[in-house]
């Protein structure tokens, strides 16, 4: 004969667990905000340096309102 193992300790077993595992999950993704947020710091610290700015200057010449002949 046999005795199975009584289902209060393999609960208590499984709660016991849970608390871990929630705490690996948690720590885990606080790791992975932690690395995307050096990521992006490094990418904008390495961007590439602005040019300097463009600006074009042309001169309309403005339309007669008499006929020239």
């Amino acid at each position: 004969m046999t005795i199975a193992p009584s289902p209060l300790r393999s609960r208590a077993r499984r709660r016991r667990r849970r608390p871990v595992l929630r705490w690996a999950l948690w720590l885990a993704g606080l790791l992975l905000v932690f690395v995307l947020g050096v990521a992006v710091g490094q990418a904008i610290e390495d961007r590439p340096p602005a040019g300097k700015p463009l600006t074009n200057v042309t001169t309309i010449q403005p339309w007669t309102q008499t006929e020239q002949r």
